[in-house]
């Protein structure tokens, strides 16, 4: 039977985890303009693809915090990525970005 400070210590760990989501979902909100979904995203070589992200929940991706490490299928390389508001993106970006996504989860 667990004792009482580690009871203690797994609710106060799921109480930040829990208050995190709201956060990470309101910092989505106001970079890409979306709550979650296919979300187009930039890595750190310039290059735009569209990704599954959902808030608070990664498959794919390593969290670090706001960003995510990632699989570049346009550079095919590992990196940084970040989601980026479509409507800053002109027409041709966003066809570039629709044309390339990650792999999909089965």
């Amino acid at each position: 039977m667990p004792s009482s400070s580690k009871t203690s210590q797994r609710r106060r760990a799921g109480l930040i985890a829990a208050a995190a989501i709201p956060f990470e979902t309101a910092a989505l909100w106001l970079r890409a303009r979306r709550i979650g979904g296919n979300v187009i995203v930039r890595c750190q070589a310039g290059h735009l693809f569209t990704t599954i992200w959902i808030p608070a929940a990664s498959v794919k991706a390593l969290r670090l915090g706001f960003w995510r490490v990632q699989r570049c299928p346009v550079g095919r390389h590992w990196t940084l990525v970040t989601p980026v508001n479509e409507a800053d993106l002109t027409e041709d970006e966003r066809r570039t970005a629709r044309e390339h996504r990650d792999i999909r989860l089965p």
